[in-house]
């Protein structure tokens, strides 16, 4: 009973804090929209008693006025300014170029009003929608931070987007219960933006199945949930490894993804970890990820990258493997840190396309 009444309390506590959150909004909407008015009364006021005062000091609120305001309030003052702009254009006899001015601040108030209109549509009103999409970047990038490794390990992440965008359609999400750290480098179809709303959506749904089922069922259980959104560009590759920080011991499976590299401290040389693959996810139903294993000793490391990291136009994607190999084999003479980033960086697509690598290496 107490239990009850104390969850009940909370909940009380939270709606009146929502409801004062609510009215603390509509009052500072308001109180912007007035002081925007009283701004634009008294610059009429000021181009009336001063002539040096440009028609164009008009656009600043015209502007701010858009952006911050919704509809209802923004319909008030850009009222308040096409109703002084006519006075003052008929104040100073009404030339040609001061009606073109005031013809290109209507043009712009309509445009901001449309951008005000289509923001109250989606309920982000204001600068909300920018804070949404930063947070939802920086969601995504938190999601693909590599965890903290026991001593003898380490790890390393790049992920370059197509043309510097923010979002990319690559993501990497990791799991860590104990000594298993399981790593899922996926590349959503698409590239850049484009594909940044499939990578938010699928970086969540893959973090939430990565350790919570055997490793071996992920790939099958990332296939389903692809199937079910039934998008019309919805496929995936991935690249899933399970790797015991304990024994080295690792487990590899691929699902239309380019093969893993594995470096060698015996030989000093790094080796395709080629064999059976699973299709792309979001394709088919029914079908199978066999996985390859093997052991990291001291020393060794894997690779997982992208197929921006090595393709190339009118060429084989074994080319671009060589020479992401070719470029490994030159920098490991100063260790693997660095290496990740180093290797999307040169990589031949350039900014045309996303890429990410992820390495983890045993000291």
């Amino acid at each position: 009973m107490d239990e009850g009444r104390t969850v009940l309390a909370r909940r009380s506590v939270l709606t009146r804090l929502q409801r004062t959150r609510t009215r603390f909004n509509r009052w500072t909407t308001g109180g912007t929209a007035l002081v925007l008015v009283v701004a634009n009364v008294l610059l009429c006021w000021t181009m009336v008693h001063v002539s040096s005062v440009p028609f164009s000091a008009y656009l600043p609120i015209a502007v701010l006025s858009g952006l911050f305001l919704p509809p209802k309030w923004l319909a008030l003052v850009d009222a308040t300014i096409l109703l002084t702009g006519v006075f003052i254009v008929l104040y100073r006899h009404g030339t040609v170029p001061l009606w073109g001015a005031y013809a290109v601040l209507l043009t712009i108030m309509v445009i901001m009003f449309w951008v005000a209109a289509s923001r109250a549509r989606l309920g982000v009103q204001g600068n909300l929608g920018e804070s949404m999409l930063v947070d939802l970047r920086d969601r995504l990038r938190t999601q693909g931070e590599l965890p903290e490794l026991p001593p003898g390990w380490g790890a390393e992440l790049s992920v370059l987007s197509a043309y510097g965008d923010s979002f990319s359609g690559d993501f990497l999400v990791t799991s860590r219960e104990g000594d298993v750290l399981e790593l899922a480098l996926v590349d959503v179809s698409g590239k850049g933006i484009a594909a940044g709303t499939r990578s938010l959506l699928l970086s969540g749904a893959f973090g939430g199945l990565l350790g919570s089922l055997p490793y071996e069922q992920f790939l099958s259980a990332s296939n389903g949930y692809l199937l079910r959104q039934q998008w019309d560009e919805g496929f995936a590759s991935a690249a899933h490894a399970m790797i015991d920080l304990s024994t080295g011991e690792y487990s590899l499976a691929s699902a239309g993804h380019p093969p893993p590299v594995k470096f060698s401290a015996g030989s000093g040389r790094w080796q395709v970890l080629e064999g059976d693959e699973g299709p792309v996810l979001g394709v088919a139903e029914a079908v199978t990820f066999p996985r390859v294993t093997g052991r990291l000793g001291r020393g060794d490391a894997l690779l997982l990258y992208t197929d921006g990291v090595i393709e190339v136009r009118n060429r084989d994607l074994r080319d671009g493997i060589d020479r992401m190999l070719g470029t490994a084999e030159r920098m490991i003479s100063r260790g693997f840190e660095g290496m990740a980033a180093k290797m999307c960086a040169a990589a031949r697509a350039g900014e045309t396309d996303d890429r990410a690598a992820v390495l983890v290496w045993r000291r």
